[in-house]
């Protein structure tokens, strides 16, 4: 079988393993967040917490418990890295420097999961587990939650009552991630990724030496690391790692894990505004795109010529033998296409126009389909900025899912969307400019280029991979790339949690003749069509000196 056709039919089978997974999973996301009935082990959590979970909330009383929660989880995972040396469980390794651990604390909290470390060498056992593995399932729970309150703020009526944080929450870590994670632990330890407490140990090189290793309870960390869309490796190699990603079989599933919430999130959507085939729209746009991508990745890196890519019947270049071009191809776009960062190759060793896809897929603000959650509030975002187009043409004020869409909502609207190119755009630039972070470059030129322009854009948009090429094990970047993270995170939440709020106070507007019908396959095609411009707009200038440069010389 050649290795393009193989390709193809690994393609195929995650398609055909989303597609069975997304009617019962959708359907179950959205009765998670529709009941009124309390789990014995929630109402032990409540009480713990201190928090009644019926009392329903307005926009900015649920914005509170956001970011009270992450701004405990920053503190306690902080304070976590900083005792490391004097806890038990550590390996020997010591305390985590007060920069990086700033930088990972507001790292994993905002489900970017950037990692400026080795993991193997410098996070202990306590770490891993009590700190970054719970951030793992938490903070995709916020995400999720946050979502799940714009969709009510559709689905609600005279009324600026969003449902409760604390109940959404916590059933999103108990009744879903939990249970979905602990099947994908078992699946990764029968295919081989390890799972112990073991310290340190030596093991044989085949060319002769030891090396040092030490284990960890790394399946359990992996399933929720893809399932929750974070991506932060147990090993600095990531899913590239043979502990973490044994065969090919395991690298199909764990790309499944990362598409199953997003992809299914629009059935729960369509479910709670009352018409699956708003969701179906919304699915056929997330759909399209990643496909698009996709395809353009594999022919990218299968197509690219020179002797040595003939003779390896593509670009291997950063890729592991186990997975060939066509499963890299898949995982790369599929982790920059959310916010996941998990690796399984290294984009800067992908052909220029193939690092250009995977950062172009960060910029369109992972919406196809997105993090979990995230992906579903960031295209429910687009979707208003592309009915708004549509009005501005017909000259009608615009709708959608029966509420309209004024000056105050194209406003938040617009601040959503501005905000994480604002980041990006303008840290990327200082960054060139002074001499301490340009020096932190392995490559000069366009590629050089790219190296910095990648890892705001991943931070920004709480990605967490990296182009492999920079050392952002500094200052400047553990902090600079910390407050790009924190921002990129919560300040995008303000804006969707006031429009939710302002959406659910509306009044039902009557479809009428002249409304624009958001479930036909015209609809998702404007959206695709706006996302793309908006995208491009924004972007392409910089995206002409970085990737577009490297790939056209």
């Amino acid at each position: 079988m050649g290795p393009v056709l193989a390709g193809v039919l690994q393609l195929l089978a995650l398609i055909a393993a989303l597609a069975l997974a997304y009617k019962p999973l959708g359907t179950y996301l959205a009765r998670v967040y529709s009941s009124d009935k309390h789990w014995r082990v929630e109402k032990w959590i409540y009480k713990g917490i201190g928090a009644d979970p019926d009392t329903e909330m307005r926009w900015p009383a649920y914005l509170r418990g956001v970011l009270a929660f992450s701004v405990a989880g920053v503190l306690f995972l902080y304070a976590l890295q900083r005792l490391q040396g004097v806890l038990p469980g550590s390996l020997g390794f010591a305390s985590i420097d007060p920069d990086q651990a700033f930088n990972t604390a507001v790292s994993f909290v905002t489900n970017t999961n950037w990692q400026s470390y080795y993991g193997e060498q410098a996070m202990g056992h306590v770490v891993q587990t009590a700190g970054l593995a719970v951030q793992n399932f938490v903070s995709a729970a916020v995400g999720m939650a946050v979502a799940v309150a714009l969709v009510r703020g559709f689905a609600r009526s005279r009324t600026g009552e969003l449902g409760n944080f604390w109940s959404d929450l916590v059933r999103g870590v108990v009744r879903v991630l939990v249970p979905l994670a602990a099947v994908g632990a078992v699946v990764l330890v029968a295919c081989g990724a390890i799972q112990n407490f073991s310290g340190i140990h030596e093991v044989g090189q085949f060319m002769g030496g030891t090396q040092e290793w030490n284990g960890g309870a790394v399946a359990s960390q992996e399933a929720i690391k893809e399932l929750g869309t974070n991506g932060g490796g147990y090993f600095n190699a990531n899913s590239a790692h043979p502990f973490e990603n044994p065969t090919p079989f395991s690298n199909l599933f764990e790309i499944f894990l990362i598409l199953l919430i997003p992809f299914s999130l629009t059935r729960t959507f369509g479910l709670m505004v009352g018409s699956v085939k708003q969701g179906y729209a919304i699915l056929a746009t997330m759909g399209t795109i990643w496909l698009g991508f996709v395809s353009l990745m594999m022919w990218t890196e299968f197509s690219h010529h020179g002797p040595a890519f003939e003779l390896a019947n593509g670009a291997m270049e950063g890729k592991e033998l186990r997975f060939g071009v066509g499963s890299s191809a898949i995982f790369a776009t599929s982790t920059t296409l959310t916010s996941t960062g998990a690796v399984d190759s290294f984009h800067s060793s992908f052909t220029g126009l193939g690092g250009g896809i995977t950062m172009l897929g960060m910029m369109l603000g992972e919406i196809a389909p997105g993090g979990v959650g995230s992906g579903l509030y960031g295209m429910l975002i687009m979707a208003i900025i592309a009915v708004f187009i549509a009005g501005l043409m017909v000259g009608r004020t615009p709708e959608y899912l029966g509420k309209k869409i004024g000056t105050r909502e194209i406003k938040l609207a617009a601040c959503y969307i501005l905000i994480t190119p604002a980041l990006v755009l303008v840290f990327s630039a200082v960054a060139m400019a002074l001499p301490t972070p340009a020096n932190s470059m392995t490559n000069s030129g366009a590629h050089g280029f790219s190296e910095i322009l990648y890892a705001y854009t991943s931070a920004s948009n709480n990605n967490g991979s990296a182009f492999a090429g920079l050392n952002a094990d500094t200052q400047w970047f553990n902090t600079t790339l910390g407050l790009c993270m924190l921002l990129g995170r919560f300040v995008p939440m303000v804006f969707v949690l006031a429009l939710a709020g302002s959406l659910a106070g509306q009044k039902p507007v009557p479809a009428t003749a002249g409304t624009l019908r958001t479930e036909k396959p015209l609809f998702t095609g404007l959206l695709v069509g706006a996302i793309l411009i908006i995208t491009g707009l924004t972007y392409f200038p910089a995206l002409a000196l970085g990737p577009l440069a490297e790939g056209l010389a």
